[in-house]
């Protein structure tokens, strides 16, 4: 199939703006890829310190016959339980290393917040940070150099980009990435959604909110909404960095174990074969358009408009909103998975999951075929799912859709359009999710209420004052103010206005979680109201226009009005409160040097 122009243009932009920095990066990569293997180069008292620990075989296999050696990164804790399956994973990948004659080492642990726990709390205000703590991690557990591959183990939101970002620093690697699988099914997330509401409006106690919650999540596993976590899993998909199907297949039984070890197989394989294809490499723009264009295709979080970038820029590569916006405007909309629709994760997996998707933006022209991906076949490869067949692992053609109204071929999507919208405006650029907006929500225009924390829209909607038509803005909420937390306990009590028949938007230099979606919401607002951004002067009353349609936000004041009037100040009692208690002290130095969230929210450049 012949790629859509489309995505040609927008890939060769991409290449081209590029090439200065993508060019240095991998003469870096090609630099530290030819020097001589890590026993040979490195001291004896260094290679000593690094087997010290090993079992005496082991070893003898990197020390004498210099036998390749995977470092295997960990996100594994039990506070996230899309991660607590991971805890045998590093004793699986040791003894299927041995099996092939190579070692793998435990070359680190990286934190892992878990943004269910933390939403609508001081620590949501370190959730996105922690990306980039978690970046530098991976980079201190790789510092050891004594590693031909390496394998990452993590699944959840912050926890896959900042695992890709330090990986990318270390790009000369052949880099598998390894999964754990969302839950099983438990109470429907529109009937969470539901009880969440009803409790907004106190008519569900705490004891029948906890009630649902416990059976939305109830076991191991990824939360089964398809939100930043499992667009996670998508996007490595389509990256080529997993073992092809792997994203969503449970936790626990003989197949996710199976496939566990053929991520160690798999990444032996690159280094035995001496096929060039470190994950600098892999990850090149052509695999970057395709992880965006699976992002649109499928609906997936808005967090990785911002997540994306830094990934990126990571392999020397830049993108922006431009990009993603212009991609949007002619990839289909294959999939309607909660909160676009009402099927979870497992039956987006049962009626065709990730192989159904890459194939068909394969076959209609929205994806590159010509990449490298970790498996010698391609990312032909990722259009099968795999199963066990006597025990053994077998890949087979997905076929038609088994259920329509949860994934569509190309030529009958869902909508001819991504989901993601820029907006920009006199109140600066933002993105908007509309792929779960009803579509007579596209357009809002209403009086502002200007707030300057969620716990103030809270009192507000508590208070009675926003039964009415409204847009609410809720600024100092981006990554100099505090970090860029995740506003999602504000969905339940503006699902509850709408639901009333009001027309109400969100327009926020603040992220929504991705299991946010069905009222109309301008967030990520760069620049941000901290670093003298438009939204610091916006007042109660003025009139805002939030319109996915056209792509307009700004506010209805004259022009003349507009430039003369004073932009507010961040309160020096709030930056102070911002700033204090929950660790938030000593992230102070990211909050002071972070870009905008379309510059990725770096902390580190």
């Amino acid at each position: 199939m012949t790629l859509h122009p489309t995505i040609a243009r927008v890939t060769d932009k991409i290449r081209e703006r590029s090439r200065a920095i993508r060019s240095a990066y991998l003469q870096r990569l090609d630099n530290t890829a030819t020097r001589a293997v890590s026993v040979d180069r490195m001291g004896c008292g260094n290679v000593a310190h690094a087997v010290a620990g090993m079992p005496l075989d082991d070893r003898f296999k990197v020390v004498t016959q210099r036998a390749p050696n995977i470092g295997i990164v960990t996100a594994y804790n039990d506070m996230l339980s899309a991660h607590t399956p991971m805890q045998p994973y590093p004793d699986l990948i040791k003894w299927e290393a041995r099996l092939h004659g190579a070692t793998a080492q435990v070359a680190g642990g990286v934190p892992a917040m878990c943004d269910g726990v933390t939403q609508g709390t001081s620590g949501m205000e370190l959730s996105l940070f922690s990306r980039d703590v978690i970046a530098m991690a991976t980079a201190v557990a790789l510092s050891h150099d004594m590693f031909d591959a390496a394998l990452m183990l993590g699944v959840c939101d912050k926890i896959v980009p900042g695992l890709l970002i330090g990986a990318l620093h270390f790009g000369h690697l052949p880099t598998v990435f390894v999964p754990a699988g969302p839950m099983p099914s438990g109470l429907p997330n529109k009937e969470k959604a539901r009880v969440r509401e009803l409790a907004a409006q106190g008519l569900v106690g705490r004891d029948g909110l906890m009630e649902a919650e416990l059976k939305s999540y109830h076991s191991p596993g990824t939360c089964t909404f398809y939100g930043t976590a499992n667009s996670n899993q998508m996007l490595l998909e389509a990256m080529g960095l997993h073992v092809p199907g792997t994203a969503f297949v449970q936790p626990g039984g003989d197949l996710r174990d199976e496939l566990t070890r053929e991520a160690a197989r798999t990444v032996l394989g690159i280094v035995k074969a001496k096929r060039f294809a470190p994950i600098g490499k892999v990850v090149d723009e052509r695999a970057i358009v395709n992880a965006m264009v699976a992002l649109l295709a499928t609906g997936g979080s808005t967090n990785h408009l911002i997540h994306w970038v830094a990934v990126a820029r990571s392999a020397g590569i830049l993108i922006d909103w431009n990009d993603f916006s212009a991609l949007s405007d002619v990839v289909p909309l294959l999939t309607h998975v909660y909160p676009n629709g009402s099927a979870d994760v497992n039956e987006f997996q049962a009626a065709g999951g990730t192989g159904f998707v890459i194939r068909e933006l394969l076959d209609g022209g929205f994806m590159h075929e010509d990449v490298l991906t970790v498996r010698d076949g391609g990312l032909r490869e990722y259009t099968r799912e795999p199963a066990l067949v006597n025990g053994q692992l077998a890949w087979h053609e997905m076929g038609a859709s088994k259920d329509d109204s949860i994934v569509r071929p190309a030529s009958q999507p869902f909508s001819a359009t991504g989901g993601l919208k820029l907006l920009q405006g006199n109140l600066g650029r933002s993105v908007i999710k509309v792929s779960a907006v009803p579509d007579d929500r596209h357009v809002i225009e209403a009086a502002a209420r200007v707030f300057d924390s969620q716990e103030a829209l809270h009192a507000a909607f508590n208070a009675g004052e926003l039964e009415r038509d409204v847009v609410c803005v809720v600024r100092w909420q981006g990554p100099q103010a505090n970090g860029m937390p995740e506003l999602h306990k504000l969905t339940p009590p503006l699902a509850v206005l709408q639901g009333k028949g009001f027309r109400v938007a969100l327009v926020t230099d603040g992220r929504m979680s991705g299991a946010s979606g069905k009222v109309p919401a301008a967030i990520h607002v760069s620049p941000e109201a901290a670093a003298g951004g438009p939204l610091a002067k916006v007042r109660d009353g003025d009139v805002v226009l939030v319109d996915a349609n056209t792509g307009i936000l700004e506010v209805k004041v004259p022009a003349a009005e507009w430039a003369a009037r004073q932009a507010a100040v961040m309160p020096e009692a709030l930056r102070v409160s911002n700033g204090l208690g929950m660790g938030r002290e000593l992230f102070a130095g990211m909050r002071e040097r972070a870009l905008t969230a379309e510059e990725g929210a770096l902390s580190w450049i």
